[in-house]
């Protein structure tokens, strides 16, 4: 997709499509209002009929408009302008794509207002979102890119922003769809390197020999029972001054999860693809941070292994010896995500991180109490977890903490080991996860976020299809752009 811009009259725009924004208030922006004097009243008479009001996402399409050169226009309702911000943008963005992408489309002008650079750069994300979906395997094609988008009024800085953001949540939702015959460790692995390739990132690469010098004891217990071997990736941005902090983004890449000897039922296996999310969210968020040349000292920690009952498999009442020296009861092989973080966190604090977020699809206890769309968030420091929560609401992603009381505490200890791999039963099952990673960052400022539900989308609406949504991509790179080490409060674009 080539996005461009241009600031012609309208009358002299070429393309299949023309789209158009109302406000449901009845205020017409620049191009609206030209509009209705070209029409003499079109949109006024719509909204006599109550055939068209303005809602956020409604769209009417008009065909041979006298006067106009493109084949169509779409007038598309744009909400209370007061209520417009990054989400709605998003969300308008992919709602355009997704109802018009159904059918090749050359050429697409764009003419919604006047806006500000995060909402033009949301805006199209969100529309590149829109133009793919999980048909990744389909002889027909369902959804085709669009091959040039002219967003009029919008800077070439926006353009090119909105392509890198729309780029990288589209990469980590590629990466959740593929099937694990295609996706596993080694595969990830190939594909990060590519992406620090393009994205002028550093990276290391621990193979199952490094990981055994490094003594990563919980993730290699975990990999055991795969035929396919592990691995753990480091990438690195240092965009900032030499000492100046580090935060660190890790990730949960379980590129397959049978539950191992606790083996999952098959209604619960058939999306255990995706349960890699959280590290290909980390990974389209190094991808969009190197791309954009964030003035900001990153690092990317993604543990991968897949879990199978092979014959070497782990066992329940394993000890574990973690790489931070913790010694780990096994009572549940399916609790094998918190495992390959355990390592993967000790990795990111010997890497120097002096913030930590780390991103899984670790519970089904957290969907159980906040939904398919919110994830939870959980935490050893308020004011970084504010930092993180503001940053998910600016992007329009949504987030909720969870308690992280000490008693939590008292349900994952040991009997014979320091501590075990699930707590006592079925109650607060996504915060004793929490409090399990807890162990394995010290002091260090810490968010874990729980993305099991968002991170896969069951029932496609208006602007998401179903498969990998590439959620929390644009709340790290949020994170990254605004984060201010010195200061207690992010800042804004």
């Amino acid at each position: 997709m080539q996005l461009l811009t241009d600031s012609q009259p309208m009358s002299d725009a070429t393309g299949n499509v023309l789209i158009l924004g109302v406000y449901q208030s009845g205020e017409l922006p620049p191009a609206a209002e030209a509009f209705e004097k070209q029409t003499e009243g079109l949109l006024g008479r719509l909204r006599e009929q109550d055939e068209f009001c303005g809602k956020l996402g409604e769209m009417v399409v008009l065909f041979e408009v006298p006067s106009l050169k493109v084949s169509k226009v779409v007038l598309l309702g744009m909400g209370e302008r007061e209520d417009l911000d990054q989400a709605a943008a998003f969300r308008l963005g992919a709602t355009i794509s997704k109802k018009l992408a159904a059918k090749p489309l050359d050429r697409m002008v764009v003419d919604l207002d006047e806006w500000t650079t995060p909402l033009v750069e949301s805006a199209l994300a969100g529309l590149m979102v829109g133009c793919e979906n999980a048909s990744l395997y389909q002889a027909e094609k369902k959804r085709f890119p669009i091959q040039e988008v002219v967003w009029r009024h919008a800077t070439p800085g926006a353009l090119e922003s909105a392509k890198m953001l729309g780029e990288s949540i589209n990469l980590t939702r590629r990466l959740v769809n593929q099937p694990p015959e295609d996706l596993y460790p080694e595969t990830f692995a190939q594909t990060a390197e590519e992406v620090a390739r393009m994205a002028d990132l550093e990276i290391e690469v621990w193979d199952q020999e490094r990981l055994t010098e490094e003594k990563c004891g919980a993730l290699l217990a975990v990999a055991r029972g795969s035929a396919r071997p592990p691995r753990l990736i480091i990438l690195r941005h240092m965009g900032a001054e030499k000492d100046s902090p580090i935060m660190a983004l890790v990730g949960k890449g379980v590129t397959f999860d049978s539950g191992g000897l606790s083996l999952k039922p098959s209604e619960s296996m058939l999306n255990m693809k995706a349960d890699m999310a959280g590290g290909a969210t980390v990974l389209g968020a190094m991808q969009a941070i190197g791309w954009l040349k964030l003035p900001v000292n990153a690092i990317g920690v993604i543990g991968l292994v897949e879990n199978m009952p092979g014959s070497q498999a782990y066992k329940l009442g394993d000890v574990l010896t973690s790489r931070n020296g913790k010694t780990i009861e096994v009572h549940n092989t399916d609790a094998e995500g918190r495992l390959v973080l355990a390592d993967a966190l000790d990795v990111a604090c010997e890497q120097g991180a002096d913030h930590l977020i780390d991103l899984a699809t670790l519970t089904g206890a957290c969907v159980v109490a906040l939904g398919l769309e919110v994830a939870g968030v959980m935490s050893n420091d308020d004011e970084w977890q504010e930092i993180f929560l503001e940053a998910a609401k600016t992007s329009g992603e949504y987030a909720w903490p969870l308690p992280m009381f000490p008693e939590y505490r008292d349900q994952i200890r040991g009997t014979i080991a320091d501590i075990k791999n699930v707590g006592n039963g079925r109650w607060g099952g996504a915060i004793t996860a929490g409090k399990f990673l807890q162990e394995f960052v010290g002091d260090t400022p810490w968010v874990h976020v729980d993305i099991a539900g968002p991170s896969f989308i069951e029932k496609a609406t208006d602007w998401q299809d179903t498969g990998g949504s590439g959620a929390f991509v644009r709340t790290l790179v949020e994170i990254a752009r605004t984060w201010k080490p010195n200061s207690n409060q992010p800042s804004t674009l």
